[in-house]
């Protein structure tokens, strides 16, 4: 196939620098709210249900609701652009954490579990703003303008466990239980990320996408000839998809009962803090590591990277010693290496694969498996430690994650026979 004699592909589109900037200062504001659900979600439910077996449904709850969020979010940014999709994806994330607050006031339970499921449309946001920062990206740095999104999350992402205790203090000031406290503070972040994203995301990066892709269709990318279009889509979606749906649901089965394994074995509410910010940070902290990784060394490559990360972290987080704060952190710290490892390189996958035209909507699509593996792992994850153990369920997980290797061996083998002009073109 003959290249075109202009490469405009080759270097981010002038409009990159500013749309990132926006979403740098929302996912910043973000990250406080999406901690709150983590942090205390299964112990809220613990306390107001009176029963472990149950108290990983909050995680599946707000995961499921993230799940038809997706759908929606990627729907209207089809329809209306990243601007409308994103902001309204956060309002609706700061309705739910007001409800949640509302339910722990009055113990209803019935409101908690509506409530978790709307304030799943935050969660499912925060994941969805990743693709915008690709949108306008070369494909040669499809994986770092990801991780510029994905690491902007962790400022708020790591303080917000940290201030469970004091938030937690104010909440019972004003006469509302301290479990709920951190939920407050996810309504204030999710608000105010909504209003930034409103305001400011212009041009619309989706947009200005499909523009530019009527206007230089090799802007888009390159076919290769040696393969049809709708089987190397088919194929690099589904591949892309299945590295993220596994790497979510071992990462948020493990994740969810940490908390109440440590509370089981006498640990404070400020250790597990510790730890879940630990694991969250290490979850977007290495995210330009991982852009970078998958730049240079392809999607695959650092997809298999991830699952032996994964492997690692639950076979450490079964065998550390319960009472072990900093073993328990390292461990939560090696699955959240491996989450990134995962996403960021299934998300240059799906965002290569699929053009501007119809982008977001299969995006939304993929995003919604995404969710439903986190939510299957949230609802499992207690039942698990409930009939068997805590070390059960991470032995379990780095086994599950051990699925990928095949796929990861089998589409680098694929990959590795790619002409040039694929490769120049993200694919």
């Amino acid at each position: 196939m003959r290249l075109p004699t202009s490469l405009p592909l080759l270097q981010d589109a002038p409009e990159q620098k500013r749309v990132l900037s926006i979403l740098v200062i929302a996912q910043v504001l973000s990250g406080a709210g999406l901690a709150a659900g983590i942090t205390v979600g299964a112990l809220l439910a613990q306390e107001m249900l009176s029963t472990t077996s149950l108290s990983g449904l909050p995680s599946a709850l707000f995961t499921l609701g993230s799940a038809g969020a997706a759908l929606a979010v990627g729907a209207l940014s089809q329809r209306s652009g990243r601007r409308v999709g994103l902001a309204t994806g956060y309002a609706f994330g700061a309705v739910g954490s007001v409800g949640v607050v509302i339910a722990a006031v009055f113990d209803n339970v019935a409101l908690l579990f509506v409530a978790l499921l709307v304030y799943g449309a935050g969660t499912a946001t925060n994941l969805q703003a990743r693709y915008a920062g690709a949108d306008l990206a070369a494909p040669s740095r499809r994986g770092r303008a990801v991780s510029t999104v994905l690491v902007a999350t962790t400022l708020g992402a790591v303080v917000g466990p940290n201030l469970v205790t004091v938030m937690g203090d104010l909440s019972m000031v004003w006469g509302i239980p301290m479990l709920a406290g951190p939920f407050i503070l996810a309504a204030a972040a999710y608000g105010a990320a909504s209003i930034v994203l409103g305001l400011l995301l212009r041009p619309d990066p989706l947009l200005l996408a499909r523009r530019r892709a009527t206007d230089t269709p090799e802007y888009v990318s390159f076919v290769d000839a040696s393969d049809a279009p709708q089987t190397r889509f088919s194929r690099d979606v589904a591949f892309g998809a299945s590295v993220m749906v596994i790497s979510q649901l071992v990462m948020v089965a493990i994740m969810t009962m940490t908390p109440i394994h440590m509370a089981h074995h006498g640990h404070s509410l400020a250790s597990a803090g510790v730890v879940i910010a630990v694991h969250i940070g290490s979850m977007y902290l290495p995210s330009p590591l991982s852009g970078w990784l998958v730049d240079r060394y392809g999607s695959a490559v650092v997809a298999g990277l991830g699952a032996a990360t994964l492997l690692i972290a639950g076979l450490l987080a079964a065998f550390v010693p319960a009472s072990s704060v900093a073993g328990l952190a390292v461990a939560l710290g090696l699955l959240g290496l491996g989450w990134s490892f995962g996403l960021v390189a299934g998300t240059a996958i799906i965002t290569g694969a699929v053009p501007p035209a119809n982008r977001a909507r299969t995006q939304g699509r993929v995003d919604v498996l995404i969710a439903l593996a986190g939510a299957t792992g949230g609802a499992v994850s207690g039942l698990v430690v409930a009939g068997a153990s805590y070390s059960a369920l991470a032995l379990g997980g780095g086994v599950i994650a051990l699925a990928l290797l095949p796929l990861v061996a089998v589409e680098h083998s694929k990959r590795s026979t790619i002409p040039t002009t694929a490769v120049l073109s993200g694919r």
